[in-house]
C-alpha cells in the first residue's frame, strides 16, 4: 500500500492494518495468477508443448504469485522489525520451494514434445525410441538436480543452517565414507543411467529377452528398467544390470527380425515339395515381408531328419505370429499330402528269433 493508504488506515489498530495489508497482497497475487494464466493460455492455444508448460505451471504459479506479492507489501506491514525479518526470510524460503516446484513441473515438457515429435505408433520407430530414451533419462537427471539445488538454497536461508552445514564439512571424513558406501547403489544407477543415455544399449519400446524373459522396454527411470513381458507381467530390473551383464535386444538397429520354425520328419520327405509349399504359404500371409524364405535340413539322426524354415517379417511381434502359423500349415501339410514323412519308428523282425515261417 501506498503512503496515503497507511495514513487513511492510521486509526485502526495495528493487527487490523497488518491484515488488510497481507489480504490484500494476496488478493492481488491471486488476480494476478487468473491475469497472466488467461493471456498465457491465449497466446499459447495453437503450441501444444507451450500449451502444456501453461498448465503444468499453473498449480505452483498461483502460490507463488501470492508470495512475491507478501514480499512487495511486507516492508508496509506494521509489526516489529524482527517479526519482519523472521516473516521475509521464511517467505524468501518459500520462494525457492515454489520455483523449485515449478521447474520440476516444467522438466515434464521433454517428454511432452517427445511424445509429439516422436510418435512410437510406427512399425520402424528406432529414431522415435532414440529420442524418447535419451529424453527421459535427461528430464530425470535435470529433475533430481533441481530438487538437490533447491533443498540447499532452502537451506542456506537460514544462519543456524549454514553453520550446521560448515560443521559438517569439517567433520565430513568418516561421515563421507559412511555416506558415500551407503549411496553407492543410488549412485552407481545414476551413472548408469548416463551410460545409457549415451551409449543406448536399451531404448523405450525396445523387444529384449533379459532373465529368459521376453518382452518390451516399457519404462526407463532413474534407478530401474520396468521390462514388459509378452504375457503382461512386469520384469523391474535395475539400470546397471543393462551394463553389466549380457542381455538380447532385438530391435537394436531395426525391428525388423527372423524367424524360425523346426520340424522333424522322416526321410523319406521330399524336401523340395516342401520348401515350395514354404513359399506358397508366406507368398499368401500377410505377415510376411517379402525378405526371406529358405527352408534346409539342418540335422539327420538316425531316426529323423531336422527341417528348418527360415523367414522374415517387419517386427518380433509379428514374427511370432507368422511362425505359429507356417508351423501349423506345414504340420497340416505333411499330414495330408506326406502321413508317411511324419516321424516314426522303423524295426526289423526277425522270423527266425520269434519262430516265424520264413517269407517265400
Amino acid at each position: 500500500m501506498d503512503g496515503l493508504a497507511v495514513e487513511t488506515l492510521a486509526w485502526l489498530p495495528e493487527w487490523v492494518r497488518a491484515f488488510l495489508v497481507i489480504a490484500a497482497a494476496v488478493i492481488a497475487g491471486l488476480l494476478a495468477h487468473v491475469m497472466l494464466r488467461a493471456v498465457l493460455q491465449r497466446l499459447t492455444a495453437r503450441r501444444p508443448v507451450l500449451s502444456k508448460a501453461v498448465k503444468r505451471g499453473a498449480g505452483p504459479g498461483r502460490p507463488l504469485l501470492v508470495v512475491v506479492a507478501l514480499l512487495v507489501v511486507l516492508p508496509s506491514v506494521p509489526a516489529a522489525p524482527g517479526l519482519l525479518e523472521s516473516a521475509h526470510r521464511l517467505l524468501v524460503v518459500a520462494l525457492t520451494g515454489l520455483f523449485g516446484w515449478l521447474a520440476v513441473r516444467e522438466t515434464n515438457l521433454l517428454s511432452d514434445w517427445a511424445d509429439l515429435a516422436f510418435p512410437l505408433d510406427r512399425p520402424n520407430n528406432l529414431e522415435a525410441r532414440q529420442a524418447h530414451t535419451r529424453l527421459g533419462i535427461l528430464r530425470r537427471i535435470l529433475m533430481l538436480g533441481v530438487i538437490v539445488l533447491t533443498g540447499v538454497l532452502m537451506l542456506i536461508a537460514f544462519p543456524a543452517m549454514r553453520e550446521v552445514g560448515l560443521s559438517l564439512f569439517a567433520s565430513a571424513g568418516v561421515a563421507g565414507l559412511v555416506i558415500g558406501i551407503a549411496a553407492r547403489p543410488a549412485l552407481s544407477n545414476l551413472i548408469a543411467g548416463v551410460q545409457l543415455a549415451l551409449t543406448q544399449p536399451i531404448r523405450v519400446d525396445d523387444v529384449v529377452i533379459v532373465e529368459n524373459e521376453w518382452g518390451w522396454i516399457e519404462e526407463i527411470t532413474s534407478t530401474y528398467v520396468v521390462v514388459r513381458i509378452w504375457d503382461l507381467r512386469r520384469l523391474v530390473v535395475p539400470l546397471t544390470y543393462f551394463i553389466e551383464k549380457p542381455f538380447q535386444n532385438w530391435t537394436r538397429k531395426t525391428s525388423d527380425i527372423l524367424g524360425t520354425v523346426f520340424l522333424h520328419a522322416d526321410y523319406s520327405l521330399p524336401v523340395g515339395a516342401m520348401r515350395s509349399e514354404l513359399l506358397r504359404i508366406l507368398e499368401a500371409h500377410p505377415l510376411w515381408d517379402r525378405k526371406v524364405c529358405t527352408l534346409v535340413v539342418t540335422d539327420a539322426t538316425e531316426r529323423t531328419i531336422q527341417i528348418r524354415a527360415l523367414m522374415s517379417a517387419a517386427s518380433s511381434g509379428e514374427a511370432w505370429d507368422l511362425r505359429c502359423d507356417v508351423r501349423e500349415k506345414l504340420v497340416t501339410w505333411m499330414q495330408r499330402e506326406h502321413p508317411d514323412a511324419l516321424p516314426r519308428t522303423r524295426a526289423e523282425i526277425d522270423s527266425n528269433a520269434v519262430g516265424l515261417p520264413p517269407v517265400g
